[in-house]
């Protein structure tokens, strides 16, 4: 049992003074107030419940500062993803994976769901191990010292009515059942959940929609929607629907279902999506890199969506970031300051995620929950003068001092436990490219 103090936390009622929180066997047995004691673990700063990073294809990492010679748009960065997903093996995939998972704890990230659709060899022949792409996944994130959701991703065409085609073979499972017998042998623990994701609407035929949906009753389940303006006139031109009203044809939407990216949805979607109680992701970071739009966070909020964040391509490993930006893309779509509260992105950032991932209890300090806290510095030269409650709006991830995942400390002192991650990175991020070669 050991019990942690912070000067300033983040309880579930708002931000509190003189908390001293008690964990055991990984989850929060006791939060009371006072002073500290001297077998207490005092904690810098600001203490948050961990984040969760509800959107990651961890291989990404890998093209962070590569794609941006010839501008371009996302399908010609599509292209730069692919060559890159043709060349990695099982032992490149941990490596990458374990490094990038090791960059999200020093975030203050605790859990990640895993968009993960590099299932098979170059051609789309299986392993010997059908899921061995996912075991390493499951090990990277053990090492890395998060648990991870795992969002097995059907994806069986290459575009509407289309076959797949070159690194698109690695990702395809002949059918929807093919998919579903392939994921049932994926053993869950006490650090993997496993879920379902419908890469999306171009990548799994409409007869296909329903089937994967009811495999995954119970689970968490992703899908990609309407992140760009093609996809919806490829499935207008199709099905007469927007890709919203497919899935919601299909029986994909709900509480349990999470949508990433959501950015150009009608009014009509909108209302769909509030109405089903479908969570929503936002990747602002992505959705800037690659000039997809800005999504209409509050508007969805207020349908009754539930909001959550993700790194997506990881061209910046940041969850306070993204949560920021969340809001300064209303901002600059409402021309207007405030439209999200600092609790409200705080919420996005840790409950909304969790919830996301399949965890109702997670993303709070409060009894009961996973004994995960983030203890951001209050005196760097970008927090320093801050007002606390405030943190989310000028934080970054370099202010991260101590992430306890579990009640087992990952990083303290702004340093993993696994030691140098920039230079894990370096060695394995060379090492994935050169495969390309």
């Amino acid at each position: 049992m050991t019990t942690y103090w912070a000067a300033h936390a983040w309880l579930p009622d708002g931000l509190a003074d003189d908390v001293r929180i008690t964990a055991a066997d990984g989850r929060i047995v006791a939060v009371d107030r006072g002073p500290a004691s001297p077998d207490d673990q005092r904690l810098p700063g600001v203490v948050l419940p961990g984040f969760a990073n509800t959107h990651s294809h961890a291989f990404h990492r890998a093209l962070r500062g590569r794609t941006h010679d010839d501008g371009g748009t996302f399908w010609t960065w599509r292209d730069r993803m692919y060559a890159l997903a043709e060349a990695l093996t099982p032992d490149t995939y941990l490596d990458l994976a374990r490094a990038t998972y090791a960059e999200m704890v020093l975030a203050g990230v605790t859990a990640v769901g895993e968009f993960h659709y590099l299932h098979h060899a170059p051609g789309g022949t299986p392993y010997d191990d059908p899921n061995v792409m996912a075991e390493a996944l499951r090990t990277a994130a053990r090492e890395a010292g998060l648990r991870i959701t795992l969002l097995d991703t059907a994806y069986l065409t290459g575009g509407i009515d289309a076959p797949l085609e070159g690194a698109q073979r690695r990702f395809g499972d002949h059918d929807a059942d093919a998919w579903a017998a392939r994921v049932a042998a994926i053993r869950p623990d006490d650090t993997l959940t496993v879920g379902a994701a419908i890469h999306s609407v171009r990548a799994v035929p409409l007869d296909d929609l329903p089937r994967i949906a009811g495999h995954a009753t119970g689970r968490p389940l992703h899908v990609h929607l309407s992140e760009q303006r093609l996809e919806n006139e490829q499935a207008l031109a199709t099905f007469g629907a927007t890709p919203t009203r497919v899935l919601e044809d299909a029986g994909a939407l709900g509480p349990r279902t999470t949508a990433v990216h959501a950015v150009h949805v009608t009014p009509e979607d909108v209302a769909i999506l509030g109405s089903t109680r479908t969570g929503i992701c936002l990747c602002p970071s992505t959705e800037q890199d690659l000039g997809d739009g800005i999504a209409p966070g509050a508007l969805l909020q207020s349908a009754g969506a539930r909001l959550s964040v993700g790194s997506d391509q990881h061209v910046r490993t940041d969850l306070l970031a993204e949560a920021r930006s969340v809001e300064m893309h209303e901002r600059l779509a409402e021309e207007s300051r405030g439209v999200l509260a600092p609790a409200d992105l705080l919420a996005l950032l840790t409950t909304g995620g969790h919830a996301s991932l399949g965890d109702p209890t997670g993303g709070r300090i409060a009894v009961g929950a996973p004994a995960d806290l983030v203890a951001v510095r209050t005196d760097t030269p970008r927090t320093a003068g801050a007002d606390p409650a405030q943190l989310v709006l000028v934080a970054g991830s370099a202010d991260v001092d101590t992430v306890v995942v579990g009640g087992v400390v990952r990083v303290e002192g702004g340093r993993h436990v696994l030691g140098d991650v920039g230079a894990m990175l370096g060695s394995a991020v060379r090492a994935a490219w050169e495969e390309t070669r």
